[in-house]
């Protein structure tokens, strides 16, 4: 079909007749990114389209910042929000439809009918302050909050136009030294020291959007936007003509310090008990505009309607849905309680007494329900700043939970509450030995003592790597014993009461995890320096693997971890490596000499068959859970991929999750087929594995307002009804399974 002539002085005049299934009706607006049109669903829905200019469409990087604002918008749809009903990033043109919101952007408001009321002010205040929250909440930094990205429906204002913004926990920065967003409304640290830049920088944004609102200006006006940034970074804000009673609270947002700003929910809190009536926003009558809707003005164009410039840069983001809905933070009651123990001191946030952990409990103070499920929150405070490690284990009274923390060692807590049972500080420390914290370990990923393990209740046991491993008595903590590990290639591998080590000169051996007496000791044939991935409980085997020095193909040996015997060995086509069972075969990656994952490789050792099944994408290092004949592959960018490993599965891919999530730990899978993962900001994240749906994410948990990156990050852990996380603020939390939506 042929398109659709346009005229104008729009960059791009030929527009489309179609974006995906809907019918573009008319223009609303176009900008630098895109032309923005009116279309409707099959129900008549009304939708406002964006579909992004040719030119931008053949670069790439401008098409990852496309999926990157469709997931931002994704992840932050709600009540402050032009929520999003349908997008294609990967279109010839990428394209996004979200809900038509009648009604026009502050800038227009202003510029038509002069600056706001106090009492309309202090509304939208309130309205922008309480959409910041949520933005934040769901880990958006926004970083372009201006005029002609706040639309005022009379539902309330809604900010729109996520092109520039990204996650809390991305590990992407501005590699070009260019800086990005709309300079009058950009905070200083926007300007120096671009790549630090957090929450507080939308705060900024709103005082100026505010001082905007009131005066018809902002706080820092120039015809050069070179010299609106050096009076936003040296000059005091020009805060004459706003309301007296909201100057103080709009100064404190425009602080040159970003610690000195307030949050949102100080901000909120600032204006109770309000002064004025809380109606709702109405607008002044207008004339019918079709250009003053929804995303006219919100596109990132260059010279939008409140008249800034954009300053771009080429910031690579990551992208990903991961829409929220219900959240509500739990009251915390808490205050400090020392726990001294042997050999070290943890600090607790207590609950009154006792040293138990702080719960971060509903409302209500009374006894709890003997069937209500009560979150808790402790604090397992470490030198070097690491996340804490924790894994799930059992003993005679039931379930445990035994953690390590970098500068403190081993602890076992209650399950039910997070109280420590006991704890036993890092031997190596106490002895003096020399510092471990600079050394590599798998679960932390920050050095010290980790990761933490359990084998069959018989014994908890910390693993310094290359230096010694430590195994304690799960009733009282005291050490059952010891072992150097200069002889082993690599840190032990659990298998059930087994510890599974390869030597340095290629022989496997079994440990006894209760006594640390070796079980077996033997060469295996065909392998010289083997590894192993995956341990299967209900049969008893792990999986011991080793590629070609070509990486042509890679020799699979199936071991009976208790006694070493060999199960099956075979010789697979490919750099492959074991990840999973279903249904008694063997599921493998397959890797690229990108060591990119390209595929899944079944193998049935019975029927000595093989089955390769191809990724619709390559994967960079996913990690990988299998689930009800399922293999569910979550990669360090965040994205989700669910495939159906069955025998004769028509189509492999189920379904794709793009969760935002720039660094990810190893997902685990619960009860109800609920898949969670945590992120390196510390919130938690729960997945619906039936629909590929995020049903449900804690706050972030970040150490003193910072993000600490980690080469990888410790898994959850699910104990029943409840899911224990790790954040890098040092704590260890329970959340409800049955409840993630009111995470």
């Amino acid at each position: 079909m042929p398109p659709l002539r346009g005229t104008g002085s729009y960059p791009e005049a030929e527009h489309p007749e179609y974006a995906g299934q809907y019918r573009l009706e008319a223009c609303l607006g176009a900008g630098g990114m895109g032309v923005v049109h009116l279309a409707r669903s099959a129900s008549g829905l009304q939708l406002a389209v964006k579909v992004v200019h040719r030119q931008h469409a053949a670069d790439p990087e401008f098409r990852a910042r496309f999926r990157q604002e469709v997931a931002a918008a994704r992840r932050v749809s709600g009540a402050f929000t032009a929520p999003v009903v349908d997008a294609d990033p990967g279109a010839v043109l990428p394209w996004m439809a979200t809900l038509y919101v009648p009604g026009p952007t502050l800038a227009a408001q202003v510029k038509r009918n002069g600056p706001m009321s106090p009492a309309a002010l202090r509304r939208l205040t309130a309205g922008l302050a309480e959409a910041l929250r949520d933005i934040h909440r769901a880990g958006v930094i926004h970083r372009d909050l201006k005029p002609s990205n706040v639309l005022l429906p009379d539902s309330g204002p809604k900010v729109i136009d996520f092109g520039i913004s990204r996650p809390y926990d991305s590990d992407l920065r501005t590699e070009t030294g260019k800086l990005i967003g709309s300079p009058p409304y950009m905070a200083p640290e926007q300007f120096q020291r671009p790549r630090e830049v957090g929450p507080a920088a939308d705060v900024f944004a709103l005082g100026a959007v505010l001082v905007h609102a009131a005066t018809g200006r902002g706080p820092f006006d120039s015809d050069s936007p070179y010299l609106v940034a050096y009076q936003v970074v040296h000059d005091e804000a020009d805060l004459a003509g706003v309301p007296a009673d909201l100057a103080p609270l709009v100064g404190r947002c425009l602080a040159k310090d970003p610690e000195e700003r307030p949050t949102p929910d100080e901000i909120m809190a600032a204006l109770h008990p309000p002064s004025y009536e809380a109606n709702a926003f109405i607008p002044v009558q207008r004339k019918p505009a079709a250009a003053e809707s929804v995303e006219a003005a919100s596109d990132g164009a260059e010279g939008a309607d409140d008249g800034t410039t954009h300053v771009r840069a080429g910031d690579g983001l990551p992208s990903g849905p991961a829409p929220v809905k219900g959240r509500r933070r739990l009251a915390v009651a808490a205050f400090a309680v020392a726990v001294l123990v042997a050999g070290g001191i943890w600090a607790a946030q207590g609950r009154g007494g006792g040293g138990a952990p702080d719960p971060e409990a509903r409302a209500g103070t009374g006894k709890a329900d003997a069937a209500a499920f009560v979150p808790w929150r402790t604090s397992l405070l470490s030198q070097g700043g690491s996340t804490p490690s924790c894994v799930p284990g059992t003993t005679g009274k039931g379930p445990a939970l035994y953690c390590v923390s970098d500068g403190f060692g081993a602890a076992r807590l209650d399950p039910s509450d997070g109280r420590p049972v006991w704890s036993h500080k890092n031997t190596e420390e106490t002895e003096g030995a020399k510092d471990t914290t600079a050394k590599d370990t798998t679960a932390n990923g920050s050095g010290g003592p980790g990761p933490v393990g359990a084998a069959n209740g018989d014994a908890a046991y910390t693993v310094v790597a290359g230096e010694t491993i430590r195994a304690y008595s799960p009733a009282d903590g005291k050490e059952l014993w010891h072992k150097g590990l200069s002889d082993y290639r690599d840190i032990p591998f659990p298998a059930g009461d087994t510890l599974l080590t390869a030597r340095q000169d290629g022989t496997l051996q079994g440990l006894d995890a209760a006594t640390g007496a070796s079980r077996w000791r033997r060469a295996v044939p065909g392998h010289q320096s083997p590894g192993y991935a995956l341990y299967e409980a209900g049969t008893g085997l792990a999986y011991a693997y080793e590629s070609s020095a070509q990486g042509t193909s890679t020799l699979v040996t199936a071991v009976e971890a208790r006694t070493g015997k060999t199960a099956w060995q075979r010789r697979l086509d490919g750099m492959l490596t074991p990840a999973g069972t279903s249904a008694g075969a063997l599921l493998l990656t397959s890797m690229n000499d990108k060591a990119q994952t390209t595929g899944l490789v079944r193998y049935d050792p019975v029927l000595r068959s093989t089955t390769r099944i191809a990724l619709p994408f390559r994967m960079d290092s996913p990690e990988i859970v299998v689930h009800a004949g399922t293999a569910l592959l979550l990669e360090r960018g965040g994205t989700l991929l669910a495939l159906d490993v069955r025998p004769g599965a028509e189509r492999a891919e189920r379904w794709r999750l793009e969760t935002a999530v720039s660094t990810t730990s190893a997902p685990v899978v619960g009860a109800g087929g609920r898949l969670y993962f945590s992120a390196s900001d510390g919130r938690l994240l729960a997945v619906d594995t039936e629909h590929g749906t995020l049903v449900g994410q804690t706050r972030p948990r970040l150490r003193a307002g910072k993000l600490s990156h980690a080469s990888s990050l410790p898994s959850p852990v699910v104990l029943g009804r409840s899911v224990v996380g790790t954040a890098p603020d040092g704590s260890v939390f329970a959340v409800d399974a049955d409840d993630p939506a009111h995470w």
